[in-house]
C-alpha cells in the first residue's frame, strides 16, 4: 500500500518489533549491510524510553526510562533481553561514550487481549468488471495481494457470484490472501419505492441479492452453487411479487418516526437481519457520498440508523477523495461514540479498478486485530471493535478508531507493514500470472506459489512475538 518506509528498515533488521508486556523478551538488532554505525566489540549505552510517560527530565513521576551498557556483536548490532512492563511504544536509544545519540530503534509492547491477536489489513468493499469495475475478480484479488492486502471481499453491485468466482479461481493454488464471499446489496422496487442505501454483505454465507429474482439470478440462474458459499444453506428465491408483498408488510408494521421513509428503512433492516442470519458482516456504506440529489443517506435517516444500529459496522472511510465523505463520516463516528453509540468501523476503497493509475484504487483499508486471517474470525473481531480504518488518500496515512488501537496501528504502519508488503508483492504477481498466463506460465506460477507459501506467516511471527 506504499506506506512510507522508515529509513531504519533499510539499514537494520530489528526483531521482534512487537511483543507481550510484562514478559522478558530477547531483541536482536542486525546490520543489513550498510555503512555500520556501531563497531563490533565496542561498548555502547542503551536507554529504553517509553513514549507514553514523557521526558524523564520534565516528567520524572511518569517517565519510563531504563539504562544499561551493551557490547556490539559481530553483525554490527546488539542482542539483549528486557522486560517491557506496560503497553506502549518504546524508543531504544544507543549512544557512545560521549553521550551523543547514534541511532534510535522503536519497538512496541502489547498487553491484555492484544497479546492473542495479530494485525491483518484488508478491503471489505470493491468492484470488478462483472458489475461496474474494470478487471476480472481473480485479477483484482491478485493486484490487491501485490499491494499488501491480507484479506478482501469482491462486493459487486447486485451480484454475489463474482466473489465465488474469485475464490474458486485459487482453490487449487496456494495463497495466503484470504478471499471471502461478498456483494453490494441492491433490491428491486417496492410499489414504486426503492431503497438506495448501499449495504455491503461481507463474508455472508449466502447472497441477499439472490433471495429475490434479480440481476444475479438472470445472469447465472438459481443454482445454489451460484448463490451461497455453502450451497446447502442457500435460501429459496422469492418472486418479485412475493418480495414486494413481504417488504410492504414490513414497512406497514414498522414503528417508525414520521420523518423516516418507511420502505427504505424496512428494507435496510431486513437486509441487515438477513446478513446476520448468513453469518456475515452488514456494513452501512458511505452515507456522506455526495450525489446530484444530495447526500447518499439523508442526515435524519443516518441519525436514525445510528440510534437503532441495525447494521454491524460503519464504513467510516472509503470511496471518494473529497473531504465531505470521509471527513464528515469521521466526525459522525466520534460524535456517535460521544453519545454512547459505539459502533465497529471499517475503511474500504470501494474501488472500480485495481491498478494504481486509478487514484482511488488504494485510498483506504481496514486493520483487523484477529486471532487468525480467517473469515469468521475477521468478522467477529470487527464486531468486537478490534478494527481501525486507514486513510491513505494523501502520502501520509490517517487513522480512525479507538486511541489504543490507533497508536498500535500507527507503529505497525511505519515499522511492520512495509516489511510485510514486500513479501506480498511477489505472491500477488504470481497470482496474476496463475490466472492470466499461458499453461506453462500457470504451472510455473503455481509451483513458485507452493514454494513461497507461508512466508507471510513466518514474517508475522518473526516480528510480532506474542
Amino acid at each position: 500500500m506504499a506506506f512510507p518506509v522508515d529509513p531504519i528498515l533499510k539499514k537494520y533488521d530489528v526483531f521482534p518489533l512487537v511483543f507481550s508486556a510484562g514478559k522478558e523478551v530477547t531483541i536482536t538488532i542486525r546490520s543489513l549491510g550498510s555503512d555500520p554505525d556501531f563497531i563490533s566489540g565496542e561498548e555502547y549505552n542503551l536507554e529504553i524510553v517509553g513514549f507514553d510517560g514523557g521526558n524523564c527530565f520534565d516528567f520524572p513521576l511518569t517517565a519510563s526510562n531504563y539504562r544499561t551498557k551493551l557490547t556490539c556483536t559481530e553483525e554490527n548490532g546488539f542482542v539483549f533481553s528486557h522486560t517491557f512492563e506496560t503497553e506502549q511504544e518504546y524508543n531504544l536509544m544507543f549512544s557512545g561514550a560521549d553521550g551523543k545519540v547514534i541511532k534510535n530503534f522503536c519497538v512496541y509492547a502489547v498487553d491484555g487481549e492484544l497479546k492473542e491477536r495479530y494485525p491483518f489489513i484488508g478491503d471489505l468493499h470493491l468492484h470488478t468488471y462483472l458489475s461496474d469495475g474494470d478487471e476480472l475478480p481473480e485479477v483484482v484479488c491478485a493486484n490487491y495481494r501485490r499491494h499488501g492486502y491480507d484479506f478482501l471481499a469482491i462486493t459487486d453491485h447486485r451480484r454475489y457470484y463474482p466473489s465465488l468466482r474469485a475464490i474458486k479461481a485459487y482453490e487449487d493454488c496456494p495463497t495466503e490472501l484470504t478471499m471471502v464471499p461478498g456483494e453490494e446489496v441492491h433490491l428491486p422496487l417496492v410499489n414504486g419505492h426503492r431503497n438506495d442505501i448501499h449495504i455491503i454483505n461481507f463474508g455472508g454465507e449466502y447472497s441477499i441479492n439472490a433471495m429475490v429474482e434479480s440481476v444475479q439470478t438472470e445472469e447465472v440462474g438459481k443454482a445454489p452453487e451460484t448463490r451461497a458459499f455453502f450451497p446447502e444453506k442457500a435460501p429459496d428465491v422469492m418472486t418479485l411479487q412475493e418480495f414486494e408483498d413481504k417488504m410492504q408488510a414490513l414497512a406497514d408494521e414498522a414503528d417508525l418516526p414520521d420523518n423516516i421513509e418507511r420502505i427504505p428503512y424496512a428494507m435496510c433492516k431486513w437486509i441487515f437481519d438477513e446478513i446476520k442470519k448468513a453469518n456475515g458482516l452488514g456494513i452501512f456504506a458511505h452515507p456522506n457520498w455526495k450525489r446530484m440529489g444530495g447526500y447518499h443517506s439523508p442526515e435524519i435517516f443516518s441519525d436514525y440508523m445510528f440510534a437503532q444500529k441495525p447494521f454491524d459496522a460503519f464504513e467510516v472511510l472509503g470511496g471518494e477523495r473529497y473531504y465531505e465523505q470521509n471527513g464528515f463520516q469521521t466526525i459522525r463516528y466520534y460524535e456517535e461514540v460521544a453519545k454512547g453509540h459505539k459502533v465497529p468501523i471499517v475503511g474500504s476503497t470501494d474501488s472500480h479498478s485495481s491498478y494504481s493509475e486509478n487514484k482511488g484504487a488504494y485510498i483506504c483499508s481496514t486493520i483487523v486485530f484477529a486471532h487468525e486471517n480467517e473469515r469468521t474470525d475477521l468478522i467477529q473481531s470487527i464486531k468486537d471493535y478490534y478494527s481501525v480504518a486507514v486513510d491513505t488518500i494523501s502520502t501520509e496515512f490517517r487513522l480512525v478508531g479507538e486511541m489504543r488501537l490507533a497508536k498500535y496501528s500507527c507503529f505497525l504502519l511505519k515499522y511492520y507493514f512495509p516489511l510485510h508488503d514486500e513479501i506480498c508483492y511477489e505472491e500477488g504477481r504470481l497470482m496474476k500470472q496463475y490466472v492470466t498466463g499461458t499453461e506453462d506460465e500457470k504451472a510455473e506460477a503455481k509451483a513458485m506459489l507452493k514454494i513461497i507459501n507461508g512466508r507471510a506467516d513466518k514474517l508475522r511471527k518473526k516480528y510480532i512475538c506474542l
